[in-house]
């Protein structure tokens, strides 16, 4: 009935009452009036049909109304995130009890030119039920001061339920019944740390995430049964490559290695590119704690100067770490490449390998940059010579059917032995990261082609096409600062958004713009039908190359055991399949965004930390955004600070929105997007994640 009633009110442009619906369905009994009744009001909660004040239905992508996700400044006004729409911003006073992160229903009551501002009229879903703060004891009661400025809760703790927390303790607490004004009755879950003890700050991030760096008790029994060495039984059926030339390429502190690589000239002047990936579904079998475990987290999260892994350490730094000269279970994607980059033959098979070295990105690159060859090396350079050449003919191959390189920097936290910033500085991407990037690409693509030509369920790695009035917007915005790239303006291809990164290259604001074309770009999520990979130009990607680290590949790694070496493709495993997938690409997509947003809070924690150590310093940056309140100005070393309006005190100057540029009564030019500025470091705050500056009005820019 539920298809039959949004069809009927799919072809009416009014609201209708439910009687007239129950008499176009041609219904006539109460029980099938009831039915009716029951029917709409399951549509009504999953926000498919909305219900006017009069008691009518339409389609509530029809209505005035829309559904999104609340983001609160700590100002107290916020913005509605809307899937495929522009955001709309909400005045402190139409909040209507909503707080930050809510998904609400808003309804439009204003639009000015692009801007909308609406007013939240329902809150459908409160995601934060868990909040970490300050505990406090305050007249005989405790309390929490919350870390998360953007949430306006008073959360009073009864004493019963603060696990013995004492002033100045971190602790997760979950939010219970509501007390009226803006409190809430609520209970300590767990003691992260006296916010003063090293790492505390990062874990409170962490917990704030549901990020928890502690297994539980019956995961690591079950983790230790597992053996310390492969055993000859489980060697035995595997395709024996431990006499092949096999190695590593991965950070100096990387403990969790995934992936080893081998490559071989063939007669007929191909390559044989190997990728060996490690089994870690042999070890980590279906519905078992670890499984389970490894589901409900979703993926590995690297913070600052520590790793939240997945998988406890006996698998993701032991058994199932490709280190070298030890054997170690993989399953290994062979691939015949020819000098146009096309893969024209391949094997994916479960394999044991003995990797001969554990190489870093640094001294791989001092080869293949520098000629530098370090002390243990001299036998690989001529194979690292030759996969730098097929990286290449690779990486050629996917620009010309569009790959788009945003060439986005990014910075890396130094910390010192008690967790605290050091440093800021950026993040090298020399050629071996590049040749790792390339061959892992082909890799996922070639494991992705052929479970999609077998037309059986499976995890794919997705990008869907950029939204066309996003990228307008872009184009038009570029406009304004004298760049005009003429592209037509519909249907954008990947080398459509290629090209217009190609006319920036050379524009001083590139590093800048690039990153606002990314951001007018869709997210990368996982999802069980293919829609190819936009970005990387693949019509078929998936992710093979680290399940170690991240859910989907381990479950990768599962079909095709199940698929091609057991060879069952029955309609009962088809259909588990088919019905287990969208709940595991929707959960870990999800992980994946919380495991992101929760790594750029604590660099932007650590940032300001840093930056704390720096007041009075002065800096050049280049202006990387410029609103109402001021502009932020960047860093080299990707740090960004704020310059506020009123401190601008050389002059009055004011936002100018057809420029999106600040302008003085005198100084008429004012400052622009890539305009190259001398800074003061003002002030910065850990606790808040914020930096000010001010413009250096002594120092001239050279």
């Amino acid at each position: 009935m539920h298809d039959e009633i949004l069809d009927i009110l799919k072809k009416e442009k009014k609201a209708i009452s439910a009687t007239e619906i129950n008499e176009r369905l041609g219904h006539t009994s109460i029980e099938d009036f009831k039915e009716v009744l029951k029917t709409l009001v399951e549509l009504e909660e999953h926000l498919q049909v909305y219900r006017t004040q009069k008691g009518n239905y339409m389609l509530f992508n029809n209505s005035h109304l829309r559904v999104g996700s609340l983001i609160v400044n700590k100002k107290g006004f916020g913005f509605v995130v809307i899937d495929g729409d522009e955001d709309v911003y909400i005045h402190g006073s139409n909040m209507n009890g909503a707080i930050h992160s809510d998904t609400v229903i808003i309804e439009i009551i204003n639009v000015k030119g692009i801007e909308k501002e609406g007013r939240i009229v329902k809150i459908v879903d409160r995601k934060l039920k868990q909040l970490v703060g300050e505990f406090y004891y305050k007249q005989g009661k405790g309390y929490i001061d919350l870390d998360d400025e953007k949430v306006k809760l008073n959360i009073e703790i009864d004493k019963k339920h603060t696990l013995g927390a004492m002033n100045g303790h971190k602790v997760l607490v979950r939010i219970q019944n509501h007390l009226g004004n803006n409190k809430y009755r609520g209970q300590v879950l767990k003691i992260i740390g006296h916010k003063n003890d090293p790492g505390v700050d990062i874990m409170s991030i962490a917990a704030k995430y549901d990020i928890d760096d502690v297994f539980p008790e019956n995961v690591l029994k079950e983790a230790e049964l597992i053996t310390n060495e492969v055993t000859p039984d489980e060697i035995s059926g595997r395709v024996d490559l431990r006499d092949k030339t096999i190695f590593t390429i991965d950070g100096s502190d990387t403990k969790d290695i995934d992936d080893a690589l081998s490559l071989e000239i063939l007669d007929n002047g191909n390559y044989l590119l190997g990728v060996h990936i490690a089994d870690v579904s042999y070890y980590v079998r279906e519905n078992s704690r670890l499984d389970e475990e490894a589901f409900k987290r979703g993926t590995s999260v690297y913070l600052a100067d520590r790793v939240i892994p997945m998988l406890p350490h006996k698998l993701s730094n032991g058994i199932c770490s490709l280190n070298p000269d030890v054997n170690r279970l993989t399953i290994s994607c062979i691939m015949e490449i020819n000098a146009k980059g096309e893969v024209v033959d391949y094997n994916i098979l479960e394999s044991v390998i003995r990797s001969k070295k554990q190489m870093t990105y640094e001294n791989v690159n001092k080869i293949l940059e520098k000629n530098i060859i370090p002390k243990g090396y001299e036998d690989y350079k001529e194979v690292l010579n030759k996969m730098h050449d097929l990286s290449q003919i690779l990486r050629d191959n996917k620009k010309r059917r569009g790959f788009i390189d945003f060439e986005i920097d990014e910075s890396k936290i130094v910390v010192n032995d008690k967790g605290e910033a050091v440093d800021v500085v950026l993040r090298d991407r020399g050629i071996g990261e590049k040749i790792i990037e390339d061959f892992m690409i082909v890799a996922n693509e070639t494991v992705a082609a052929t479970i999609y030509f077998m037309e059986l369920p499976f995890v794919y790695r997705v990008h869907g096409k950029p939204n066309e009035e996003k990228v307008n917007q872009f184009l038009d915005f570029i406009k304004v600062l004298g760049y005009k790239i003429d592209v037509k303006k519909k249907n954008y291809d990947s080398k459509t958004i290629q090209e217009i990164l190609k006319n920036l290259k050379d524009k001083k604001e590139f590093l800048i713009l690039s990153k606002l074309m990314l951001r007018s770009m869709q997210k990368a999520i996982y999802d069980n039908n293919n829609i190819g990979h936009f970005g990387i130009a693949s019509k078929c990607y998936t992710h093979f190359t680290s399940p170690i680290r991240r859910y989907p590949d381990t479950t990768v790694h599962r079909l095709l055991r199940t698929y091609l070496f057991k060879n069952k493709i029955d309609q009962d495993t088809i259909n588990f399949w088919d019905n287990r997938l969208p709940f595991l690409t929707e959960h870990t997509s999800k992980k994946e965004r919380d495991s992101i947003d929760c790594e750029r809070e604590v660099t932007d924690m650590k940032k300001a930390e840093y930056m704390m150590q720096h007041i009075g310093e002065k800096y050049t940056g280049i202006v990387s955004s410029v609103m109402s309140f001021g502009m932020f100005v960047e860093l080299p070393n990707l740090v960004e600070g704020l310059v506020r309006i009123e401190d601008l005190i050389d002059d009055r100057y004011s936002f100018d929105e057809t420029t999106f540029s600040l302008k003085g009564n005198k100084n008429k030019r004012g400052y622009r997007l890539g305009d190259k500025v001398k800074v003061i470091v003002k002030n910065a705050s850990k606790e808040a994640k914020t930096i000010d500056f001010g413009i250096d009005y002594d120092t001239k820019i050279k």
